[in-house]
């Protein structure tokens, strides 16, 4: 049988993972250190682990409703009201397998073919395929380190056509660490409010800020709830990302049709993860807080790291990754990465896996102990000393 001819032509089109492909190659090297993957160090805290336990042991072992446990829903409200100002009723959030699904979800429920999505780059590497998939048209705007990787207002406005049906705002950002504050967003706000355009916004690092500022979601300004889907999740905020369980909140009638692909696709999340997600959400609140403070750590060591060897690195206010510039080596970022890794044994990840405008940056995790991010930090400014770029 010819599987070129049957298989989809936007599944076949579909780029593979560039993280993954350098987490496999760090697997097979013993001593490599692998800063590639964005995966908390820390164990999920015991609260958590007991209640998913205690959940098995009492044989909650069942099916839940399609849209998640009742009571993880209103928690999950309850949470979202605590710590970002967000107004939403348990109709109006579906519980999903990771952050991951509910992007999905989100594209799918609003993108019909030919529908144009904004995607500001560099960005989670699912944006883009997941539109595809759809038959929706990805629309990249590259932001830039000037601009502390914000998307701005006149960008945006540059970019909205007829055609427009999602804007996807993914902040704090992944790979660059960039956040947007409330100022940068109300501006944002500002050229959507008489459109009929839609957001994403994937808030997944939204706990994890550095500074005075706290994160704010474009849903908690005036007239935006009823035009955003907050997806967010428990992956990174409560080191749970083997649970894979996240969320969405928005208007009910989008809710309402994400919950049937769900109910058709997924049937509901996993069971033990709920209940395990309603002790995460309802009292460990300061367990986010020990964690961010050992991130932030991390975050001002491996700048001021990065900045001393020559890597010029913009600084990150939020989630866990930085993105240096590479251009100085006068490579590519993925030659610049496999040539770290072959020669240096440190696995980072190629900034043009995150878009084009990537290309002559490398993402860095910084989720990863100090003893791990001090060595691999050794290593790359041997690397550099040793090619004369330092």
């Amino acid at each position: 049988m010819d599987y070129q001819q049957l298989l989809a032509p936007a599944a076949k089109a579909m780029r593979p993972s560039g993280i993954r492909k350098f987490f496999d190659l760090a697997a097979e090297m013993p001593h490599c250190i692998s800063l590639g993957v964005g995966e908390p160090d820390f164990k999920t805290p015991w609260s958590i682990r007991d209640a998913g336990i205690r959940s098995l042991e009492q044989g909650r072992t069942r099916y839940t409703a399609n849209a998640g446990l009742k009571e993880l829903r209103a928690e999950v409200c309850a949470y979202l009201a605590r710590r970002f100002d967000l107004a939403f009723g348990p109709e109006q959030v579906l519980i999903t397998v990771g952050g991951s699904e509910a992007i999905d979800l989100t594209i799918r429920a609003l993108v019909a073919p030919g529908d144009e999505v904004i995607i500001p780059e560099p960005c989670f590497v699912c944006y883009e395929p997941i539109t595809q998939l759809t038959g929706g048209v990805p629309v990249p705007i590259a932001t830039r380190a000037e601009d502390g990787f914000c998307l701005t207002p006149d960008a945006l406005r540059a970019a909205i056509t007829p055609r427009t049906k999602l804007l996807i705002l993914p902040y704090p950002n992944n790979p660059t660490g960039a956040v947007m504050s409330e100022a940068d967003l109300e501006a944002i706000a500002a050229v959507l409010r008489d459109t009929n355009v839609m957001v994403l916004s994937d808030e997944i690092y939204a706990e994890l800020t550095y500074g005075l500022d706290r994160h704010v979601s474009l849903a908690a300004l005036p007239g935006m709830a009823e035009r955003t889907v907050v997806v967010n999740g428990f992956s990174k905020s409560y080191a749970m990302t083997g649970w894979r369980l996240g969320y969405a909140a928005g208007p009910a009638d989008i809710i309402k049709v994400m919950t049937k692909i769900h109910q058709s696709c997924i049937m509901s999340a996993p069971t033990t993860s709920q209940y395990a997600a309603i002790t995460a959400l309802h009292s460990c609140d300061e367990a986010i807080e020990t964690m961010r403070d050992e991130y932030n750590r991390r975050r001002r060591y491996v700048v001021k790291a990065l900045n001393e060897m020559g890597l010029t690195c913009f600084e990150p206010r939020g989630a866990f990754y930085v993105f240096p510039s590479i251009r100085r080596s006068g490579l590519t970022s993925e030659a610049f990465c496999e040539r770290l890794l072959q020669e240096k044994q440190v696995a980072i990840v190629p900034g043009d896996a995150f878009g084009a405008c990537g290309e002559g940056f490398a993402r860095i995790s910084y989720a990863y102990s100090v003893d791990h991010l001090q060595t691999a930090m050794a290593r790359i400014r041997a690397f550099l000393c040793e090619n004369g770029w330092a």
